[in-house]
């Protein structure tokens, strides 16, 4: 268990839709510099839960704590005041524009007569870019041209440009090849070591063995329990992902019933 304060806990949330618990009594935290995988099947309640953080879903009850105090987050405007980003797997590029501009959308630098400072704004996005992905030089045409790991690029330099302290990131290498996948998992390293925390929410049970430093898992709602990924294998993890047992409660014929 990482020491010090968390950068955020989510704790004791709850979630109902129409008197069924989306989400019972959970809490999960995050440190910096931490990556967090974020797991569970189909309705377990992760999507749910990481809502009410990205301020998408207003939670029936519990806290969320950034830097060990009580906050409120009502709104994604809210989310994104205390340094929270949330990257969909959709991205929410302007396909139609150009990496600065999408980086800077909303946002935008103006010069002193209120015209675009198109230049300005380029030249930020390249600063951040030359951290984040120096490889990235497609600075100047629509970001519909760009590969999967290149538009990733695009939305974590549009995140971390507004001093995000921790990005939510749901399914980031979903329908990305394995030299695309590679990229994206490089910047996720890239932000880890610059203090930032990661809230990862995925299916491939490899991307989260790979990067993430502790594991949550989540089944119909409610919380199954956070391991470390040093002290557990891929198939206890599983086993925390469809029988709902933890590590130290799985029987060996269990373990083997889902190897094969």
């Amino acid at each position: 268990m990482p020491e010090g304060v968390p950068l955020v806990e989510l704790r004791n949330m709850s979630v109902s839709f129409g008197g069924v618990h989306a989400v019972n009594d959970v809490t999960v935290d995050l440190y910096p510099g931490e990556i967090v995988g974020l797991v569970g099947g189909n309705g377990a309640g992760k999507s749910t839960l990481i809502k009410t953080l990205s301020g998408a879903q207003k939670p029936d009850s519990g806290e969320i704590l950034i830097d060990g105090k009580p906050v409120a987050i009502h709104s994604p405007m809210d989310a994104k005041n205390l340094g929270v980003e949330t990257i969909y797997q959709t991205l929410a590029l302007a396909d139609n524009i150009d990496a600065p501009s999408n980086v800077f959308l909303g946002r935008e630098i103006l010069t002193p007569v209120r015209t675009l400072d198109d230049s300005a704004m380029e030249d930020a996005t390249r600063k951040v870019m030359k951290r984040l992905n120096p490889r990235f030089d497609n600075f100047k045409v629509p970001v519909e041209s760009l590969s999967g790991g290149q538009r990733q690029s695009v939305a974590i330099a549009k995140a971390v440009q507004f001093n995000a302290r921790m990005l939510i990131m749901d399914e980031p290498t979903a329908a990305l090849g394995p030299a695309e996948t590679e990229v994206v998992r490089d910047l996720m390293r890239q932000l880890q070591q610059e203090g930032i925390g990661i809230f990862l929410i995925s299916h491939d049970i490899h991307d989260v063995f790979d990067l993430a430093d502790r594991i949550s898992v989540m089944l119909q709602g409610k919380l199954v329990g956070t391991v470390n990924k040093s002290d557990v294998t891929m198939d206890e993890v599983l086993a925390m992902i469809i029988i709902g047992k933890l590590p130290d409660e799985v029987t060996e014929t269990e373990l083997e019933q889902l190897r094969g």
